[in-house]
């Protein structure tokens, strides 16, 4: 039998750990189901056995798996990362400015963006408009299904709610 990593072995261990925690704070969290039939303990505990069910895999496959061979470190892509926290920080800044979708297709956007210059692709205006249609298209649904089928409150851009 192969010997672990200590690195995924560790890895796993903070996985456990972390797991373990919210696995303790769910205990304190009132278990009766709500209107929908699961009660506010549900998340928290599915998140923990998530996390749990991770660090047995991490393990698991890293016993398994054949020794891999080193690849470099990958270098750190500053323009890439400076895209993708513009996008989350406009979205953050301008949610209740634009409304929901338009925030999240912006993110969705600059997020987009930031990958392509990451694999080395042009950034290209026709480009990133399709990925704010995109966004949108993917942000609406969600939209109308926590405004309207679960009665949440999220920011619209006009006054009828629908955008």
């Amino acid at each position: 039998m192969r010997r672990l990593d200590p690195k995924l072995a560790a890895l796993a261990a903070g996985l456990l750990a972390l797991a373990g925690l919210l696995a303790l704070g769910a205990r304190g969290i009132p278990s009766e189901a709500g209107y929908a039939g699961v009660g506010p303990s549900f998340l928290p505990w599915a998140v923990s056995l998530a996390l749990a069910v991770c660090a047995v895999l991490l393990v698991v496959d890293g016993l398994r798996a054949p020794a891999a061979v080193q690849d470099p470190p990958a270098r750190p892509n500053a323009p890439a990362f400076v895209w993708v926290s513009a996008g989350l920080l406009l979205s953050a800044a301008l949610i209740t400015t634009l409304g929901f979708v338009l925030s999240c297709a912006l993110l969705y956007t600059l997020a987009a963006c930031g990958f392509r210059h990451a694999e080395g692709q042009r950034l290209q205006v026709r480009t990133a408009v399709k990925d704010l249609v995109v966004g949108a298209a993917l942000s609406a649904p969600v939209f109308w299904l926590f405004t309207r089928a679960l009665g949440l409150s999220l920011p619209a851009l006009t006054a009828s709610g629908w955008i």
